[in-house]
């Protein structure tokens, strides 16, 4: 089933929305955090879980944020068209010469594809620190079969 908020651009709006709100955020990190990569990560996670309900406004039907730390999910939504997005946030410092992915496994997203209404999504968070100040400078929110392009030009 295709999703009108992936197909239509919504997610590009919530994505741009998103983008703005962190970059809002004045020094959200303390200088004792600075330099680890995972509490960062972390950090924007929160800050995206807490704000992505409200961005997604009448496309969220229904909205969860609550995920074991090894779900496949972080966040999560039902849109108006009855389409369960499950979310994973990933995040990239900039500044680091070396980022070890996180994968999904192929049978877990198999198992999820059985269901024509769920649909896996990724949130990428592209970030650089300077003290304890955190600068976005790409962010995208993308379902994954129309991920190959645009990953891509993201991460090359």
């Amino acid at each position: 089933m295709r999703s009108k908020f992936y197909y239509q651009g919504g997610n590009i709006i919530v994505a741009n929305a998103i983008k703005d709100y962190l970059n809002s955020l004045s020094n959200f990190i303390s200088p004792e955090i600075a330099d680890s990569t995972r509490a960062i990560g972390d950090a924007l996670q929160f800050h995206v879980a807490q704000k992505l309900e409200s961005l997604l406004g009448n496309w969220c039907r229904e909205y969860s944020k609550d995920f074991a730390r090894r779900a496949m999910a972080d966040i999560a939504f039902t849109d108006i068209e009855d389409i369960y997005s499950i979310i994973d946030v990933k995040t990239q410092r900039k500044d680091t010469h070396f980022n070890m992915p996180n994968l999904t496994s192929v049978e877990r997203l198999s198992r999820l594809y059985e269901s024509d209404v769920n649909v896996f999504s990724l949130i990428i968070i592209k970030y650089s620190v300077k003290g304890t100040n955190v600068n976005i400078s790409d962010y995208c929110l993308y379902q994954l079969n129309l991920l190959i392009g645009n990953v891509l030009r993201l991460v090359l």
